[in-house]
């Protein structure tokens, strides 16, 4: 089979390996699509945060099971499914707890064993979702798993219908949670310095957005005619995150889901004056988080705008990668389908009408994947 393999910082070959072998409690995946996000991008051009090199890459991905290994339950050969990505131990503390994704052994596949960008993988069962009967296409179900993050996130806001929310940063994940957060039926403030990406967060049902280039959160915020109670700071910018703290009312509930860089200056007295409630979020938890973005995705018939092309392992570091390093490709999220040798349009039409019901897992040795 074909994979794209992580050597070291810069350099990522498409090289020829063996298909693996499922062991016990393991499923051997055949990977329609995988996803290609930020966390790729960083350990490709900057290197060791995660990822263990030599190992291939890709943590969003979907397939077709081909072949199970001993002790495997509620799996077929033949089902569509869509996998966590993220390996706990279902022993630890937090795993007791449910908050698998904070497992004292986390392990992602992907970055510390092989994950999607390739032609077949092998995944535990325990993280593996068949999604054959939601009437979704594989390039849909693509993105379920950057849409988890999104949920992930939201569900840790508390955020709840009739309440207002800011959303910094609409780039992949950011766009995400704009369309988790406006799910809820909350009201919410797109920024972005890009307008493609604010239109978008309109379609995806952003009450309003603004460029950030020309008007700052207070002024926005006034212009909607919003009271912001919950705050998500995706951009990862100093700028996005003195904006939001200048912007934050009292009792403010506030998400830095982008990653900062270095050591921001945080005023540390007003949030003892405001009360503002600071929540971290950190990837997801497979039980609870993935079959939700599944149902939601299957919400909207068309996801083109979001992931409209789909390219060949071959182009994975020019078309994903580097644009990602350098500032974000075109589209939000790009698609690899390692089974074709030149790009695609991407499918995404909902076959039928009805929203899916998707049975949650009960397994607490699951998680979700790496951060967005």
């Amino acid at each position: 089979m074909r994979a794209a393999v992580l050597h070291a910082v810069g350099d990522l070959r498409v090289e020829d390996r063996p298909i693996p072998t499922p062991g016990p409690d393991e499923v051997l995946i055949r990977v329609e699509v995988c996803g290609v996000c930020g966390s790729d991008a960083t350990e490709f051009g900057r290197g060791k945060v995660l990822a263990e090199p030599p190992v291939v890459l890709g943590h969003e991905f979907v397939g077709t099971v081909e072949a199970i290994g001993p002790d495997v339950d509620g799996l077929a050969p033949g089902a569509t499914v869509v996998c966590g990505a993220g390996v706990s131990c279902g022993r630890c503390a937090p795993c007791r707890a449910g908050r698998t994704n904070l497992c004292r052994t986390y392990r992602t596949l992907g970055f510390h064993r092989d994950g999607g960008l390739a032609g077949y993988v092998v995944a535990p069962a325990a993280i593996v979702l068949d999604v054959s009967d939601t009437g979704l296409t594989t390039d849909t179900l693509g993105l379920a798993q950057p849409m988890a993050i999104a949920v992930h996130a939201v569900r840790r806001s508390g955020l709840r219908a009739g309440q207002d929310a800011v959303v910094v940063g609409a780039g992949g994940i950011g766009a995400f949670i704009a369309f988790a957060a406006a799910s809820t039926g909350a009201r919410v403030l797109v920024l972005d310095r890009n307008d493609d990406r604010l239109e978008l967060a309109r379609r995806l049902g952003a009450f309003a957005a603004q460029n950030a280039r020309t008007t700052e959160l207070t002024a926005a915020i006034a212009a909607a005619g919003l009271e912001p109670e919950v705050f998500f700071e995706v951009s990862g910018s100093p700028e996005g995150l003195a904006q939001v703290l200048g912007a934050a009312c009292p009792s403010a509930t506030i998400l830095p889901v982008g990653i900062q860089r270095g050591e921001p200056a945080l005023p540390l007295g007003s949030f003892t004056l405001r009360e503002y409630t600071i929540v971290g979020t950190v990837a997801h938890v497979f039980a609870d988080d993935i079959p939700e973005a599944v149902r939601l995705l299957a919400t909207r018939e068309d996801w083109s705008d979001v992931a409209r092309t789909v390219v060949p392992l071959e182009d994975v570091e020019q078309a994903a990668l580097r644009p990602l390093l350098d500032g974000g490709p075109r589209q939000i999220k790009t698609l690899v389908d390692p089974w074709i040798d030149a790009p695609r349009s991407a499918r995404h039409r909902v076959a039928g009408s009805a929203i899916p019901s998707i049975a949650r897992s009960t397994s607490t040795a699951d998680d979700g994947a790496a951060a967005g």
